[in-house]
C-alpha cells in the first residue's frame, strides 16, 4: 500500500482499487450503478459518497465529464466531435460525443494546443493503418506535405493524407480503389492527425 493511502477507509481503498482496474479493463471510469453492483451497496448515493472522499482526499482528479485516478492525470479530456467519413465527402453536422482521454505529452503535443477526436468511417485510409471506427485524435494547425488531415474539400468533409504538387494541394486516399480528391474551389484543412485510438475487439 502506498503511504498516501494510510487516510483512506478499507471501504475507500477498496473502491479505488475498483476504479483502477475497471479503468485498465474498460477505458473509461465505472458508473455509479456499476460500483453500487459491485461492492453491493443499498443505494448509489453511497458509491457517489466513496467517489466524492476520494477526489476530497487527492485520488480522483475530476476531469470534464470524467473523474481519473491521480496516476493518469498527465491525460487531458480531447472532446470527440462526431464522425468523420474515411471514404468518398460527405457533409457531417459538427456534434459532441463525450470526450477521449488522451496523454498529450507522450504525443509531443502540449497541453495548450487545441484538439479534437473524430470517430472514423469508411476505408480509404487503411493503407495509414486506420480503420473504420477508430478514434482520431487531431490537433488545429496548418497542415504539412504529408499529414493525414480531416478536411473540407468543395463544402464536405473526409479524413485524407493532405499533398502539395508544385504548390498546389489535394487529397490523397490510402486504399487504391478510392481516387484523389482535387479541389474545385476550395480545400480547407480542419486538423491534422497527431494520435489514433482503436478498441482491441469492437
Amino acid at each position: 500500500m502506498n503511504t498516501n493511502e494510510s487516510s483512506l477507509t478499507s471501504r475507500q481503498r477498496e473502491v479505488l482499487d475498483f476504479v483502477r482496474e475497471w479503468r485498465n479493463w474498460k477505458g473509461k471510469m465505472p458508473s455509479t450503478r456499476e460500483i453500487q453492483r459491485h461492492f453491493g451497496f443499498a443505494s448509489q448515493t453511497a458509491a457517489v459518497n466513496h467517489l466524492k472522499a476520494l477526489e476530497r482526499k487527492g485520488f480522483l482528479r475530476r476531469m470534464p465529464g470524467d473523474l481519473l485516478p491521480v496516476n493518469e492525470s498527465r491525460f487531458s479530456e480531447v472532446p470527440l466531435l462526431g464522425a468523420i467519413p474515411a471514404g468518398l465527402p460527405a457533409y457531417e453536422e459538427e456534434r459532441s460525443d463525450g470526450g477521449v482521454a488522451i496523454d498529450l505529452a507522450s504525443i509531443g503535443v502540449s497541453d495548450s494546443s487545441r484538439t479534437f477526436a473524430l470517430t472514423v468511417r469508411g476505408d480509404s485510409m487503411t493503407g495509414a493503418h486506420i480503420q473504420e471506427g477508430d478514434v482520431v485524435v487531431l490537433e488545429y494547425r496548418e497542415p504539412r506535405d504529408g499529414d493525414v488531415v480531416a478536411a473540407l474539400i468543395d463544402g464536405e468533409t473526409t479524413l485524407k493524407r493532405f499533398v502539395l504538387k508544385e504548390g498546389q494541394p489535394y487529397l490523397k486516399a490510402e486504399n487504391p480503389a478510392y481516387p484523389d480528391l482535387v479541389p474545385a474551389t476550395e480545400l480547407i484543412a480542419q486538423g491534422v492527425v497527431v494520435a489514433l485510438t482503436r478498441k482491441v475487439f469492437r
